[in-house]
């Protein structure tokens, strides 16, 4: 795993904020992020400060924050997108049906 920074505290607007290692290229939105233990902290949401020292605005997926707080925060990949698919299918499906209608009222 690795090791991208450190939970500092809980924002206003409910999220968390993480002090990232370096210049904090290798962290991308929707990115999970990780606890020691492997367990999700949360998926960013933004990149915001300056480029050499930047920080992750991240939503969190615990109620327990305050247990994080301090914590270093590590990779956790990309969380896929699942409404992208599931509208592409039901389109898919639509445009199916929409095609049968016209062939029956057609005949």
């Amino acid at each position: 795993m690795n090791e991208l920074g450190e939970v500092m505290h809980l924002s206003k607007s409910g999220r968390i904020i993480v002090r990232l290692k370096k210049d904090g290229k290798q962290i991308k939105t929707g990115q999970l992020l990780l606890d020691a233990s492997g367990k999700r902290i949360g998926k960013v949401i933004e990149v915001i400060g300056p480029v050499k020292a930047p920080y992750a605005s991240v939503a969190p997926f615990t109620d327990r924050i305050k247990k994080i707080i301090g914590t270093n925060v590590f990779n956790g990949g990309v969380l896929a997108k699942r409404r992208d698919s599931r509208s592409r299918v039901r389109k898919q499906q639509k445009d199916y049906r929409h095609y049968n209608n016209l062939g029956e009222n057609q005949q």
